[in-house]
Order: structure tokens, then C-alpha cells, then sequence
């Protein structure tokens, strides 16, 4: 009967979580895909890019809900045991708390071990050829601007136009109208111009020309002649530097060493490629933690004719103090590497709260005396 009984709960649970997950990831999905979206259609990009971007972002999404969705499928499920008296009456038959917690420890392992594997393979190697494809569209983004013989408008007030590209790369006869500012045009004119790369995003470095300044207000036209001047093109197109790279792209491993090749790489400091990596093995613990907390919270109330609305309150709350301690454990670890530790402050308590409270209804009379004396 017991065998039988862990399969009915553990496949309860993992049908109630997969809802969940469900709806919660097309929430998170949704409110990103609108911000992708107006990014990348307004920029002249391709549904298909839009449709890759959307799926290159699900892994991390995927892995920010999975505690939440496997809290709540824990919730639900064990209150609705405890409704419909199926929890009561298997007590009845002598399953104490430890037992029954036997396939709620199970499930905990799967969402442990389904978190691991995003934290550290998925969402590293999707966030990476995000920065790829990213670059990608950047470079494309620059493409654009060097079409020669065409009036383009790579973004609202601001006109460009080449007559000539020359076979070395150098633009000939360049005209950019700039009048993003309100009250205020800018129009430049060069015999010859250069497009380098910059840091941030690609300048155009205009070679003998003239900046002419209308101010609509006073009505006055402006004219200065420049030998060489740099037009920032920030803005207009995004520049990613292919040379760093995010501490969230690299492997766990990687992060745990640290070599200052790494730290140059990233452009972060030792302690905080240390606190990534423990991260990502302490948020993968909290999915572990949270069907715990959910079941004890819940099985100490017992049955009740009047619900358990204040023990799903009270295990809601206690996900939330687990998850403030983990983000302080994890800052601590950001400004010194060597309290480490501290990152796994906010699954260990949540594992002690669990025991505590599994231990409480493994002795109800602990309850029935404060309850007495009150």
C-alpha cells in the first residue's frame, strides 16, 4: 500500500506542477516576448527572429519558475488531499509525517535536479548564443547604414545618405540630417567618411566637411567646417563588444576557478564570478526547499472543517523569508568570496523549517499545550 500511495502522490504532484510551470512560464514568456517585440520588428527584423530570441530566452524563464510552480503544485495538491480526507484517513492507518513525506522529498529531487540542469548547462549556452545572435543583428544593424545612392532613416529625425562606397570601405560625399532634438537641426556634410568600431557602438568619422546648425527659435543658421569629426552612432545601432562576455555565459566551473583570464574576460571581479557560480547551485536548492516548506506547513494544521488558509499563509510567508535570506547570503558572497557559504544560508533554513514544522506534526500534543496554557 505504501509504494502505491508515494505513486499517487508524487504523480499528483508532478501533474499540478506541470500546470503551473505551465501558466506561469507563458506569463513571464509573454511580458518578455512584448519587450522583444517592439525591439526587434521596430529595427526591420523577421518573425524568425523574433520566434529564435523568444526561445533562446524560455531556459532562464524556465528556471526562475520552476520553485514557484513546484511550491504552489505542492500547495494544491496536498489541500486538496487534506479536503477530500484522503490524507486523514491514511494517517489513520499509521503513516506518520516522516512517511508521508517519502514522495514530497522525491519530487523536491526532480525539481533539484531539472533546476541544476538549466542553471548550469541550458540557460549558460542559450544566454551565450543570445550575445551571439545579438552581435549578429548589431553587425546587420550597421549593414544598413551603407547602402550607397539611398536616403535612409535608421531612426525618427535622422537621415543618412552615401553616393559611394569606394572598394577600400571608405564612404564618399556623406550626408547625415540629425533632428532628434526639438527646435534644433544638425546637418553634416564630408567629402569622405569612415565607420569604426567602437566600444559602446560604431562612430562615423566624417573627413572634410561642415556642420551646418539651424535653431528654429532665433532662426539662425550656424555653419563650421571640420577636417575630421566623430558622429557617435549610439542610438541608431547597438554595438556588443565581441571581446567580454557576461559571467551568465560562462560555465559553472569556469566561475568557480576564477583565473584572471576569466575576470578580464568578463570584466568582473574574482568574487563575483564566485557568487554566480553558488548561485546557481543555491537557487537550484531552493526548488528542493520549497515543496518541503509547502507540505509541513500544510500537514501541521491537519484536517479542519474551516480550511488551512493560515497554514498556506504561513508556508507562502515562510518562502519568501528563505528567499530573502538566500539573496543576502548571495550578496555577502559578491563582496568576499571567501563567505561562500553564506550562499546556501537561505536553503539550509528552509530545510530547518521544514523538519520543524514536519516535527511538530509528528507531535500534535506540542501544539495542544501551547494552545492549553494560552
Amino acid at each position: 500500500m505504501g509504494g502505491r500511495f508515494d505513486r499517487y502522490i508524487l504523480a499528483q504532484l508532478l501533474m499540478l506542477f506541470g500546470f503551473f510551470a505551465l501558466v506561469l512560464v507563458l506569463v513571464y514568456w509573454v511580458n518578455r516576448a512584448v519587450v522583444l517585440f517592439d525591439q526587434l520588428i521596430a529595427n526591420g527584423q523577421s518573425a524568425a527572429v523574433f520566434l529564435e530570441f523568444s526561445a533562446l530566452t524560455l531556459p532562464n524563464v524556465i528556471r526562475v519558475v520552476l520553485p514557484i510552480a513546484a511550491f504552489a503544485g505542492t500547495v494544491y495538491a496536498i489541500n486538496r488531499l487534506i479536503t477530500e480526507s484522503e490524507l486523514v484517513v491514511v494517517q489513520a492507518t499509521g503513516f506518520s509525517p516522516w512517511r508521508l513525506v517519502r514522495p514530497v522529498i522525491v519530487f523536491g529531487v526532480i525539481i533539484f535536479v531539472l533546476s541544476s540542469i538549466l542553471a548550469h548547462l541550458l540557460v549558460p549556452i542559450s544566454t551565450a548564443r543570445l550575445t551571439e545572435r545579438t552581435a549578429e543583428i548589431s553587425e546587420n544593424m550597421t549593414a544598413r547604414l551603407l547602402s550607397e545612392g539611398r536616403f535612409l532613416h535608421p531612426a525618427d529625425g535622422v537621415t543618412f545618405y552615401i553616393r559611394e562606397i569606394t572598394p577600400l570601405g571608405s564612404l564618399s560625399n556623406i550626408f547625415l540630417s540629425d533632428s532628434r532634438t526639438e527646435g534644433r537641426t544638425v546637418t553634416y556634410t564630408a567629402r569622405e567618411a569612415l565607420l569604426i568600431r567602437g566600444e559602446d557602438a560604431p562612430s562615423l568619422v566624417m573627413i572634410d566637411g561642415m556642420a551646418q546648425v539651424y535653431d528654429e527659435a532665433s532662426r539662425r543658421l550656424s555653419v563650421t567646417r571640420f577636417d575630421d569629426f566623430a558622429f557617435d552612432l549610439e542610438g541608431l545601432v547597438e554595438g556588443i563588444s565581441g571581446d567580454r562576455r557576461r559571467p551568465a555565459e560562462l560555465s559553472t566551473l569556469a566561475l568557480l576557478a576564477a583565473t584572471p583570464e576569466t575576470q578580464e574576460l568578463t570584466r568582473s571581479s574574482r568574487a563575483t564570478l564566485i557568487a554566480e557560480a553558488h548561485e546557481r547551485f543555491s537557487n537550484a536548492l531552493n526548488g528542493l526547499v520549497a515543496p518541503l516548506i509547502g507540505f509541513s506547513a500544510l500537514l501541521v494544521g491537519g484536517f479542519s472543517r474551516f480550511g488551512v488558509r493560515r497554514q498556506i499563509l504561513g508556508a507562502i510567508f515562510a518562502l519568501i523569508i528563505v528567499q530573502m535570506v538566500t539573496q543576502a547570503g548571495q550578496g555577502a558572497v559578491q563582496g568576499d568570496e571567501r563567505m561562500w557559504p553564506f550562499a546556501y544560508a537561505g536553503p539550509l533554513l528552509g530545510l530547518f523549517m521544514a523538519w520543524g514544522l514536519l516535527l511538530l506534526a509528528a507531535r500534535p500534543t506540542l501544539l495542544r499545550l501551547r494552545r492549553v496554557r494560552a
